[in-house]
């Protein structure tokens, strides 16, 4: 495809002198890249900093220097094609290909290469500035890269012209090597895809897993994912580990929350208008969605209380342990105000006395001091000895 290009240009200054070829094809690719550079792509910057969307901006500043090199180098790669610039510097066409068109095609390849990267990545870390929410797009970015690494090196080896087949079969052999060192690292990677496919979380969910952590998810990588917990901590899991986890999203599939409160109240109380004053309490509190009505349920007749459970609504799963503060709070100073008694499990413990036996063999009543009642023990009576006993 290329020889098909280069043909028809050589072929244009293959009966031009050397000297006035070098300079045309010099001032044509120079002048190319001097037009592009301060007419076009500069007249592109300026327009597009005034769209309402930054990712034309953003492609046109990530595609001027590709497009500037390719433009200054395209002369030098021509002139290593033309037969009778070679024959003036006194090397062969190959060895001018060697020295000066190799080189300059493997620049141009590799701006190219760094350039889509970048804008891939700018795309990327755009969306999610605006709150766009991309599962695992991290992970794409990540995957892109090594797309374009790969690229990139294949087309180098294409241009300097180096077999790839011993290559392939060395990497074979390298592939289940490192299969097998590195295991765990493609565990975690393949598992990062499942992670993506199964749409199991996403930036700024937050999760709960069966270990115990939990967290807002920040970042997701190829190797890991990250959570900051609520206590400001980051919590680094392997994909591996996710995938093979239970993992509970409480942001999905919408971020409010419900909240289940357990309220007792003492046996005896109008139920009627306790319903009502925790229903109050919870419509006054800006925590609780209000297009989500709260709700008042009789769950148990408890050993101590009536037990009931307020039910509301609240935006997000971060906000469950303010909302059961402040609604905890206003119920107990409501309850004292309104005098409704709330209960707290009570034991009456009775302890009785026991009958121990005699020195006449009869059971006598013994008395423990806490029996209110029994009476205190009896004095034993006095013992009177006659005349006749004592002689």
């Amino acid at each position: 495809m290329l020889s098909q290009f280069l043909d028809p240009v050589v072929a244009l200054f293959e009966e031009v002198p050397a000297w006035q070829a070098t300079a045309l094809l010099l001032g044509l690719s120079l002048g190319m890249a001097l037009v592009l550079e301060v007419v076009v792509l500069r007249g592109l910057l300026r327009y597009t900093a005034g769209t309402k969307t930054d990712y034309d901006h953003i492609l046109v500043s990530e595609l001027r220097p590709p497009l500037v090199v390719t433009a200054g180098l395209a002369g030098v790669f021509l002139l290593t094609q033309i037969p009778t610039v070679a024959d003036e510097v006194l090397l062969t066409t190959g060895q001018l290909n060697t020295f000066f068109g190799k080189p300059s095609l493997s620049v141009i390849v590799v701006v190219w290469a760094y350039a889509a990267n970048r804008v891939v990545n700018r795309f990327v870390a755009e969306a999610q500035e605006e709150g766009q929410q991309f599962d695992l797009a991290p992970v794409l970015s990540n995957v892109w890269t090594l797309v374009v690494i790969v690229a990139a090196g294949g087309a180098l080896l294409r241009i300097w012209q180096y077999s790839i087949t011993p290559l392939l079969g060395a990497a074979g052999i390298a592939g289940i090597a490192i299969g097998f060192a590195a295991k765990d690292t493609v565990a975690n990677f393949f598992g990062g895809i499942a992670l993506y496919f199964d749409d199991t979380y996403k930036l700024g969910d937050y999760v709960e897993l069966d270990s115990g952590e939990a967290g807002t998810v920040v970042k997701v990588g190829v190797r890991s994912t990250t959570l900051l917990t609520r206590d400001e901590v980051l919590v680094v899991v392997p994909n591996s580990v996710l995938n093979s986890a239970k993992v509970i999203n409480q942001s999905a599939p919408k971020r409010r929350r419900r909240l289940k409160l357990p309220v007792g109240v003492a046996y005896g109380t109008d139920v009627d208008e306790f319903e009502e004053l925790v229903l109050e309490i919870a419509a006054e509190e800006d925590l609780v969605l209000e297009d989500r009505r709260p709700r008042m349920r009789f769950r148990r007749f408890g050993d101590s209380a009536l037990e009931y459970e307020l039910v509301c609504w609240v935006r997000s799963p971060m906000l469950v342990g303010r909302a059961r503060h402040k609604l905890l709070r206003a119920i107990y100073k409501r309850l004292q105000a309104a005098e409704i008694e709330i209960p707290f499990p009570q034991q009456d413990v009775h302890i009785r006395g026991t009958a121990t036996a005699g020195p006449d063999g009869n059971g006598t009543r013994v008395a423990a001091a806490s029996d209110p009642d029994a009476g205190a023990p009896a004095e034993p009576e006095p013992t009177v000895e006659s005349p006749d006993e004592s002689a």
